[in-house]
């Protein structure tokens, strides 16, 4: 081989290899940001339509789980980039486990399992999580919205469960659904698949809020303050405790809320917010 060979061969062995080691690093499929109290974590996927991949699941779990126990964390705001809130589980995921040995079956069971235990993070978490909807949200999208704590959604959102369609009716988005909307509406969605408006998912519940497009992010942000600046303590028994009688047979609710209340009429800061209301000040609570 000739010696302008091997110079040629040199060089681009090097330019490949400089190419290789300076590839652009890919961006982050959940991105933070902490304003005062509020913790945002942003869903990006948007080329993916938000699909949520076992890898971005992982990362909003272990988001929430910090956030939980961070002080400097008052609020957590569920938002997403680009037009789609959330698809819904990755399919093109999925589907390249149907070569498994086992035709996907331990994949399956792992995603779903792991699915179920990040939507639980939201509810167990100790501080209320807001859900910013700013597009459209499906199946484990819906999930997500129908899991947070509350939700507030732009006129150009839309909401469905729409398994059915594709053969694989959406029975974990059902569990959030069912628990946030009446039976009726919920097994609409369920079993046509349709999707909703705006209106109609602030008709039946699903969401808190509904504005424009334009106003999304602050009017969800003010919420949040609002939110934000309530005792920190209160907040975290109160949202345990509403999520723990709605599971309970009524008489059995109002011992458990009863128990709830004594406790916290000893608490320090419900002294401070009885002392303030009757002194006709602005309570101190605890940073």
């Amino acid at each position: 081989m000739s010696n302008a060979w091997l110079t040629a061969l040199f060089r681009l062995g090097c330019r490949t290899t400089f190419t290789t080691m300076n590839a652009p690093t890919p961006p982050p499929l959940l991105l933070t940001a902490h304003t005062g109290g509020v913790l945002r974590l942003i869903l990006n996927r948007p080329n993916a339509r938000n699909a949520l991949s076992s890898e971005l699941m992982t990362a909003l779990k272990a988001a929430l789980d910090g956030a939980a126990a961070d002080n400097a964390t008052r609020v957590i705001v569920i938002a997403a980039d680009g037009p789609v809130f959330s698809s819904g589980h990755d399919l093109k995921e999925m589907a390249r486990h149907r070569a498994d040995g086992d035709a996907g079956r331990a994949a399956y069971a792992g995603l779903f399992t792991q699915c179920s235990e990040m939507m639980q993070a939201i509810v167990r978490n100790p501080k209320p999580v807001i859900a910013q909807v700013q597009g459209i949200a499906t199946a484990a999208g819906c999930q997500l919205v129908a899991s947070c704590d509350l939700a507030v959604a732009s006129t150009s959102a839309r909401f469905a469960t729409p398994g059915v369609d594709i053969g694989l009716f959406c029975s974990t988005p059902m569990v959030a659904l069912s628990r946030n909307i009446g039976r009726k509406a919920a097994m609409e969605m369920l079993l046509t698949g349709e999707p909703i408006d705006g209106e109609q998912a602030l008709r039946i519940g699903l969401i808190n809020r509904l504005v424009a497009p334009e106003i999304l992010e602050s009017e969800t942000m003010a919420l949040a303050n609002r939110i934000a600046g309530k005792p920190r303590g209160t907040l975290k028994i109160g949202k345990e405790a509403f999520y723990r009688q709605l599971e309970m047979p009524l008489s059995e609710a109002y011992a458990y809320a009863s128990r709830i209340m004594t406790k916290s009429m000893l608490d320090g800061e419900a002294c401070e917010g009885i002392s303030a209301f009757l002194e006709k000040r602005e309570p101190k609570w605890p940073s």
